[in-house]
Parts: structure tokens; sequence; C-alpha cells
């Protein structure tokens, strides 16, 4: 008669299958707080307790019809603790009256080898691992489970999110509280790029606009660079139309236009100009010395 696995082990290894399908397929993580999976999960364990009963039906019967030399070898086998077993097949040595009956002899060679099945625990291991692979590569194939496109796409969302979150809560930026910052550079370029690039020319060299790296400036309204980039970006060009106020229409806000400045400081006053001979616009306006300070 064949010994039977305990139910303890079916619902453990349901549970887990469960949760792992759940980690491959369920589009987000918080699958445990679904009712969805608790009543999945309920509904398996009541039908392995149901087949664990029926089970039971299934041995007594068989148990019954056996002598009474196979009941009493099936009781003492039965009572060796389920862990035991699988502890015993995997490291137990056998006695050298059991290697006899296990023993292969070559013939040809004088080798003898021992005819050992492979331990319970090891094939349950080969086996898990092929389940894994199947549902692992099902996974991957028709869902977004580890792809590292998704996850990247998946992570910037929230990032970005948590930053939208965060600038609605943060104190608005203004001219008076904007400060320079050369973390807010590499930003600022970018931010350049899409809003005024087309008029002032990739690294500020100017073109329909002045040249923003040189020493000359139109409009002068703040005694700092760095003030004088953001009050622009405010409140556009009292002279020019087509420079207009970023921040006030909304196509920019006041953490932006701080980045922008930080970036335009930096092309004005930590890097050399870019000179009509190399590329950059003439002069316009008058010539300036800005405070010391970037703020």
């Amino acid at each position: 008669m064949k010994k039977r696995t305990p139910i303890s082990i079916y619902i453990a290894t349901t549970i887990g299958l469960t949760i792992m399908a759940f980690e491959m397929f369920a589009g987000d993580s918080g699958y445990f707080s679904s009712p969805f999976f608790w009543a999945l999960t309920l509904i398996a364990v009541i039908l392995l307790l149901i087949m664990n009963s029926i089970g039971d039906l299934v041995e007594n019967e068989s148990f019954n019809r056996l002598t009474d030399e196979e009941k009493k070898e099936y009781l003492a086998e039965k009572n060796i603790p389920y862990y035991q077993k699988l502890w015993n097949s995997a490291f137990k040595k056998q006695s050298a009256t059991e290697e006899k009956d296990i023993l292969i002899d070559h013939g040809f060679d004088g080798i003898t080898e021992l005819d050992n099945s492979l331990p319970k625990w090891w094939i349950g291991l080969f086996w898990f691992g092929c389940i894994f692979c199947v549902v692992y590569l099902m996974a991957f194939a028709f869902t977004e489970y580890a792809h590292p496109e998704a996850e990247y796409d998946k992570e910037v969302k929230t990032m970005l999110a948590s930053i939208e979150e965060y600038e609605k809560n943060a104190p608005q930026i203004n001219l008076e509280n904007a400060k320079y910052s050369a973390d807010h550079i590499a930003e600022g370029q970018e931010l350049f790029k899409t809003n005024c690039v087309t008029c002032h020319g990739d690294g500020g060299k100017g073109g329909i606009g002045p040249n923003l790296t040189d020493t000359h400036w139109i409009n002068i309204k703040e005694k700092s660079l760095f003030k004088n980039v953001f009050w622009m970006l405010e409140n556009g060009s009292p002279n020019n139309p087509t420079m207009r106020p970023f921040i006030k229409d909304g196509t920019i806000t006041g953490r932006d236009a701080e980045k922008i400045a930080a970036y335009i400081y930096h092309i004005n006053q930590e890097t050399s100009p870019i000179t009509p001979a190399q590329g950059g616009a003439a002069a316009q306006g008058e010539e300036v010395k800005w405070e010391n300070g970037n703020n």
C-alpha cells in the first residue's frame, strides 16, 4: 500500500503556487488585500481537505483488505514521521544486506555499482524547477512580468507621480526665494532645450534671440544674473513680445525657471562665452557687471 503525503504538504504547496501565480500575472503587488485571492485560496484548501477525506476512506478500505502481516508492516511504516522519512531517503546509508539487493556487477570490467534511487528531495526540486520554468516562460512571453522595460516604465511612472505630488505640496518658487544650485544645471539644460533653444540657440549662443553667454544684456531688471534671468522668465521682455512671460502663462513652473536660470548662469559665468567667431550671435544691449553671487 502506497504511503500518502500529509495534507499539510499539499496545502503549503498550493498556497505557494497560488502566490507565485499572482506574483507573475497580477497587475500589482496588492493582491494580498484582494478578496479574490483569499477566496481562491480558501476554495483550494477546502477542495484539498475534501480530497484528503476521500483518500482516508480509500485508505481504510484498502487497509481492511491487507493480511495481518501486511497490516503490521504498514502500521510500522506509517508511525515513522513524514519528515523523518524524507531525511532517511536523502541521507540514510543502506546496510550491507540492503546493498546486496541493489548491487550491479558489470561483469566485464570488475566494477560494481549501487542501483540507488534518487533522493526524493532531489526529485522534488527537479520537478519544481520544471514547473517554475514553464510558468515563468509563460508569464514572460504573455505578460509584462520580469520585463526590464516594463519594470523601468513602472518605476519611472511611480517616480514622476511622486515628484508631481511633491511639487504640489512644496512651497512655490518665486523671485524672492529662488536659489542657484549646481544640481539644477543638468535639468535646466533639458528645460532650456525644450523652451528656449529655438530663439537662443544651442548652448545659449544666440540666434533669433540674443547670445546668453556674453556680457551684454538688453534687459537688466535685477542686480544678479541668476535673479535677472528668473525675472525675465516670469515677466517676459518689456520690449520684445517674443520673449513671453513663461511662468505667468503657465508654460513652466517657478521650479522649472529656477533650473533654467541655473543653467544660464552656468553658461554665462562658469564657462567661456561663445563668440561670433565660434558661431555665437553678436553682442546686443549694454555691457553689465553683475553683483558677485548667484542668488
